[in-house]
């Protein structure tokens, strides 16, 4: 999502409701329409981590990551959109 809305002014979050991502250690991320160019100021390919199913390298570089911790409920992925 981040990708596809470069330079947009949306923003998103895009989570998990039990609290973590798979294995780790965030439930997910926010995102908005400065996400890729702050990647890309990172020294970081966004495409590339794509590709390579690596968004927490992508995310934590740029401090984007949602952390609540374990919540003990696993009713769905939440994705929050916001349109200006």
């Amino acid at each position: 999502m981040a990708l596809a809305i470069d330079s947009h002014t949306m923003t998103a979050l895009v989570a998990d409701t039990d609290g973590i991502d798979g294995s780790g250690t965030n439930a997910g991320a926010f995102v908005d329409g400065t996400t890729a160019r702050r990647l890309r100021a990172a020294g970081l390919d966004g495409r590339k981590l794509l590709d390579l199913n690596d968004s927490f390298t992508a995310f934590d570089a740029i401090g984007d990551l949602f952390s609540t911790g374990p919540t003990g409920t696993d009713v769905n992925d939440l994705r929050a959109i916001i349109l200006r």
